[in-house]
This record gives C-alpha cells, sequence and structure tokens, in this order.
C-alpha cells in the first residue's frame, strides 16, 4: 500500500471522489463535510449545516454538486462553486445512511434507519419512490451503474435488488424501446398501474446485519460485508429469456457463489476494483484487506494501530482508493505507477505489460523487443547494458527479501508482430545494475554487494557501509543510498568518494556528460557534481515525480502536477502545469518526450524561453540576453523582479514601459 495523503480529522463517515479535479469529499462525525485537495494536500474547504454525524456524500458526475445525508433525517444538496447548501430534501424519519446521485438521471438514492429507501429527484426537489420491504435500518444503497437497478444492504441480514425500470418509464426516458413503445403502452391505461420498483432478489446468506452492498462496475455480481465478519460474493442471472428455461431462471435468479473470510470485526464496507479482480474492505478491526476475486483469498491486509475504518472508496478513473476511519482518513495506491526505463541515446527502452519495448525518439517507431517472463509483480526498475545489448529487470516483493532480478540477452533480430521470449536468468535480489561492459552489481537481501558476470556467476563480494539501496553512478561506480545520505563509491577500489547528506534519495539522474547528478527526494531536488559536492536543492511542496537534464545544464523535472526547472545557480521556476503526473525521459529544445501512468509514450511542448534567459544571465551571454529581451514573449513582474534583485536593472529597462517604474530603474544603473 502506497500512502499518498492523510488526514488528521474527527471520524470520516463518508467519502467522495471527483471524477474529475483532484478532490475529496469526507464526511464526518462531528457534522462537518471536509473539501480536500488531495494532490496538493490542502483543505479547500468545510461545510458545517448538518445536525450530528454526516454518514452519506456523493459528487455529482457534471454538475459542480454534491449531496449528503445525516443523522439529523435531512439530504442536503450542496453547489460547491457557489459554498452554500441550495437546497434540503426531507421526508425520511431517522438517520440517514447513504446518499448518491444516479449517474445520468435527476436522482438522490437515500437509505435509512427508517428501513426505507427512497429516490428523490433533486430537479423537482420531491420524492418520487418509496422501496419498502427491509425489516429494519437500510445501511447502504447504491445504484446499479449502467442498468435499472438499486441493491441495498440492510440490518435484516438481507441484500436486496430492485428493479427501478417502472420508475425510469413513468418519470424520465421512453427507455431502450425508444418513444413508439413508450406510447403504445403509457401508463394510465395499466390497470394495476405499474410498480415505481419491485424486488428483483432477495440475498440471504449473512449470519448478522449487512452494512455494505455494491454492483460489480461490468459484471453480474454484488459484493456485501457484514457483521458477521464475512464479504460474500453473489451473481445474479443476466438472462433475459423466459422460454423453457424461464422457470429455472426464475428459481436460481441470483446465488451466492463464495465467502471470503479472513476479518475478525464487523465488516465496514466492501468495493470492487474498478479495473482489477479485486476486492477491498475494510473493518472495525483495524485494517483494509484486498482479496483476489477469482481465488477468494487475501492478498494484502494493511492495519492501524487504534483506528476501526468505516469506509472505503474508489477513483472511478484513477488507481486511487480512499478509506475513513476513527482519526482521519488515508488516500492510497495498491501498486506503483511509475513505467520501468532505461535511456540509451535516442532510444528509450520501456516495459509495457508483458513485453520490453523499444522507441526511437527520433523517428518515434515503438516495437516490442521481446516477451518477459511473466512474474506476479510488475517490474520496478531496469538497467540497461548498450555494449553487450543486454538488460536487468528488477521487481519488488511485497516482502522486500522476495526480490528477484532477471538478466535477459536480447535477441538479434527483431520480430515486432510476435517478439522472441528469450530465457531470463531469475536470481534474487533487491536492486541489479551495470557496473562495466561484462560485470553487474546486485544488493542482496542482506543489503550486501555483490558483483556477478554476464553468466550470473558470482565473481566477487563486496563490502559496503550500510545501505539500502543502489544507484548507477558509471563505469566501476554506485551510489549507496542510506536513509539520510548518499555516498559514491569506486567498486574497483571498494573506498567511498564522497558524501552529501540528503532525506531519502529516490532516484538519480545524471546529465549526459555525467558531470552534474540530481538526487530526487520525495519533497527535495539536490544538485550535485560528479564529487556529490551540493551546487543546489529545491524543496517543493507536492512530490517530485521525475527528471531529465536540458542540452545546455538545466535540470527539468516533475512534480505531481508541474513540470519545473532548476539551474545550478539554484535558481528554478515553473514550466507549466500538468493534469496527471508523467515520467520525463529526455527534453530536446521545446519538445519533452516522457511516458504516461499507462505506459503510453508523451511528447509534450514546452516553453524554455524563461530557463533559457535566466541560464544567459548566468553565464553572462549578454548578447543572448538582448537578443531574447527584444524578440521574446518574456513580460511580467516576475522578470523585471528577477532581474532587479540579481543586480540588471538596466536589463530590466527593455521591459518596462512605465515612466515611474522605469525612473527607478534608470536611478539603480
Amino acid at each position: 500500500m502506497l500512502t499518498k495523503f492523510e488526514t488528521k480529522s474527527p471520524r470520516v463517515k463518508g467519502l467522495s471522489f471527483h471524477p474529475a479535479r483532484p478532490w475529496i469529499l469526507a464526511s464526518l462525525h462531528n457534522g462537518v463535510i471536509q473539501l480536500w485537495d488531495y494532490r496538493m494536500c490542502t483543505l479547500l474547504d468545510k461545510f458545517d449545516e448538518h445536525d450530528g454525524p454526516v454518514r452519506g456524500v456523493d459528487f455529482h458526475k457534471q454538475q459542480p454538486l454534491f449531496v449528503s445525508g445525516g443523522d439529523d433525517y435531512k439530504i442536503k444538496v450542496w453547489n460547491y462553486k457557489q459554498r452554500r447548501c441550495i437546497f434540503t430534501l426531507l421526508g425520511h424519519l431517522d438517520y440517514i445512511r447513504t446518499t448518491v446521485f444516479h449517474h445520468e438521471y435527476p436522482w438522490i438514492l437515500s437509505a435509512s434507519d427508517d428501513q426505507t429507501v427512497r429516490i428523490w429527484n433533486w430537479q423537482s426537489r420531491n420524492c418520487i419512490s418509496v422501496l419498502t420491504g427491509h425489516n429494519h435500518y437500510v445501511m447502504c444503497a447504491q445504484f446499479h451503474p449502467t442498468e435499472d437497478m438499486v441493491v441495498s444492504a440492510s440490518l435484516d441480514q438481507t441484500v436486496r435488488v430492485w428493479d427501478i425500470s417502472g420508475l425510469r418509464k413513468k418519470s424520465v426516458a421512453p427507455g431502450p424501446g425508444g418513444l413508439d413503445d413508450h406510447m403504445k403502452n403509457p401508463g394510465t391505461t395499466d390497470l394495476f398501474g405499474q410498480a415505481d420498483a419491485v424486488v428483483k432478489h432477495v440475498l440471504e446468506g449473512h449470519d448478522r446485519g449487512v452494512n455494505w452492498a455494491n454492483f460489480h462496475p461490468t459484471m453480474p455480481l454484488i459484493v456485501s460485508g457484514a457483521d458477521d465478519r464475512q464479504i460474500k460474493l453473489w451473481r445474479m442471472n443476466d438472462n433475459k429469456s423466459h422460454g423453457l428455461g424461464g422457470v429455472h431462471s426464475a428459481l436460481r435468479d441470483a446465488w451466492e457463489v463464495d465467502t471470503c473470510r479472513g476479518h475478525y470485526n464487523n465488516v465496514s464496507c466492501a468495493i470492487f476494483h474498478p479495473r482489477q479482480e479485486l476486492i477491498l474492505s475494510n473493518s472495525e478491526d483495524k485494517s483494509i484487506r484486498v482479496w483476489d476475486m477469482s481465488k477468494r483469498t487475501c492478498l494484502h491486509t494493511f492495519r492501524r494501530e487504534h483506528d476501526r475504518f468505516w469506509v472505503i472508496a474508489g477513483h472511478p478513473t484513477l488507481n486511487l482508493f480512499a478509506a475513513g476511519h476513527d482519526a482521519g482518513m488515508v488516500i492510497f495506491k495498491l501498486e506503483r505507477e511509475r513505467p520501468a526505463h532505461a535511456l540509451a541515446g535516442n532510444l528509450l527502452y520501456y516495459v509495457k505489460e508483458k513485453y520490453l519495448r523499444k522507441l526511437d525518439l527520433t523517428t518515434s517507431r515503438d516495437t516490442a523487443v521481446m516477451q518477459l517472463r511473466a512474474g506476479r509483480s510488475p517490474v520496478y526498475s531496469m538497467s540497461y547494458n548498450q555494449a553487450e545489448n543486454a538488460v536487468l529487470l528488477c521487481t519488488r516483493a511485497a516482502n522486500a527479501e522476495n526480490s528477484t532480478y532477471d538478466l535477459y540477452a536480447m535477441p538479434k533480430e527483431e520480430n515486432s508482430s510476435n517478439p522472441d521470449a528469450p530465457e531470463g536468468k531469475r536470481s534474487s535480489g533487491l536492486t541489479a545494475i551495470w557496473v562495466a561492459r561484462n560485470r553487474f552489481a546486485v544488493l542482496d537481501k542482506s543489503h550486501s554487494l555483490v558483483i556477478k558476470n554476464l553468466k550470473n556467476e558470482v565473481t566477487k563480494k563486496v563490502t559496503i557501509p550500510n545501505c539500502d539501496e543502489i544507484f548507477y553512478a558509471g563505469t566501476g561506480m554506485l551510489l549507496l543510498r542510506d536513509t539520510d545520505a548518499v555516498t559514491l563509491f569506486d567498486v574497483q577500489q571498494k573506498r567511498s568518494l564522497g558524501q552529501v547528506k540528503i532525506p531519502k534519495c529516490r532516484y538519480v539522474v545524471w546529465s549526459a556528460d555525467m558531470a552534474t547528478v540530481a538526487l530526487l527526494s520525495k519533497h527535495v531536488v539536490t544538485i550535485a557534481t560528479r564529487k556529490l559536492e551540493v551546487l543546489c536543492s529545491v524543496h517543493e511542496n507536492t512530490r517530485v515525480k521525475s527528471g531529465t537534464w536540458d542540452d545546455s545544464g538545466v535540470f527539468v523535472y516533475t512534480t505531481s502536477n508541474h513540470i519545473k526547472y532548476a539551474i545550478t545557480n539554484g535558481d528554478h521556476g515553473i514550466i507549466r502545469t500538468l493534469d496527471l503526473p508523467v515520467y520525463l525521459t529526455r527534453i530536446k529544445g521545446a519538445q519533452v518526450f516522457c511516458l504516461d501512468r499507462e505506459c503510453k509514450p508523451r511528447v509534450l511542448t514546452i516553453d524554455p524561453t524563461e530557463y533559457r534567459f535566466k541560464l544567459a544571465l548566468v553565464n553572462r551571454k549578454y548578447e543572448e540576453v538582448l537578443h531574447m529581451v527584444r524578440n521574446a514573449k518574456l513580460v511580467g513582474q516576475s522578470i523585471i523582479a528577477y532581474l532587479q534583485q540579481k543586480g540588471y536593472p538596466e536589463v530590466a529597462l527593455h521591459f518596462v514601459k512605465d515612466e515611474k517604474t522605469r525612473f527607478g530603474l534608470a536611478l539603480e544603473c
């Protein structure tokens, strides 16, 4: 589990991700609803009108709205742009447990302790249907993502599936049959009137009250979690035939598939992973568990010391989840999304699915080089050896000691449509990196260093200072990382040549001539010389993701939401914003080559004028500076202030039209 962001607050009972922006709503036990930006890690707003706990909260998919329901029996619809509650829906007679918007119709679905599920039209602002049938508190109700169905879970130990097509026909749209079909049988001629919502299935199997139920996004499956500490998987029959098999299909309309056992207290919430065969659940036993849907086995358990979990939510499109507990919430991912890649001249090698691919940056030709041996975990990092055309691929296991690496010699002939699957040599080790044409270093699980040859045989063992990760540092050299320092180590002479104290270094980016190096920590970029003498360091509020060196010696790097630059004298700034994080591989002029989280190579265009201008000033190339002043689109107070601060008022004069400012600058010249 990779924690991205944590908040401290009273108990979190409801969560909702915004479908497009990096926002999440958290509804709290003290009546407050918080709106967080989880990328910038800031609280954007809070909405405090409910009396008592707010248990249900949901963003609308298109409109700037969200809905909340609380223990004050009220459903409130809010406009987050106007920062206010626009109206309140009254009708429930007890605590409201969940509130959700329909993905298409102007409906809100609410579940309550008054033993009913209600559907409301938020445009006409009235209740259009009451679903009765449960005989205890209804803990949760959800719309089906594509069909006219609702699932509800109750403390009466059942999960119910309701058919709401009657309601749709009556109040919203003609439906799949089109308008003619709708006009042929209008609701008025129906003798008994068409029921708005009919119980389709009653799923019995839990021995205690059911706290949560959810539809699978694409398959006819339902997951439920209950106070009997079990998670059950149910299948609905989606055959619409009413021929000979009609009788049987009516009998076996929905059935229990299997049970996931492992939680040792009430299961608060259980959801399907939106894109993988996984179920995520959390419980009052203070743990989040990840289950394999096909094997029904628990893959991971993440525990907290003191806090019971109450709710879990998945982002509709990104690999992000959020869980609410007694003392706040945590936003996390299940796995890293950084593509493993290596650059050799103009060739970018990267791993996508089960293939090693090669992209020629000059011609943009992208080919599959070879098929990789299947592994449980994705490839963590890679090291490429141009001389021998060989590659090392490292894989990290959840338990670091079980990590492995594969050594492959790349196939001589390329066949992109049906790439070769060469036999790789697999051994255990945390990281493997080339240190010479025919030698590579492996950091093994006991954190000692072994040097191996191309046959994967140990040639020597090297005693090294305490370290938990190694990085490339040129032929015969390595960078050794400790928790608070990076050491330059000569493998031949077995001695340290330099050290820099920085927070835990995650990635290392060398310039093309190996004269400077950028060390990337979570929130710090440190630029140093070949001997690890620090030239400058830049602190960031959001996470530093990747970086690459421009030909002119400027370091260009990405954070979660920006592409930025740093010059070795310590000047730094923003080049452009990003919607989603990308991983830079190379920069040429105004083109930035990068890989996104889907492992797709992309080219972004940037405007390098600002950092080239600053670089020309630093290098005292005044002709270039004046050329830029006259021709470039450099404007703004920041450039004038920058020139003034660095002691170049005479250059700043070229930018300014305002007489007063010109006079002030002229006095400084």
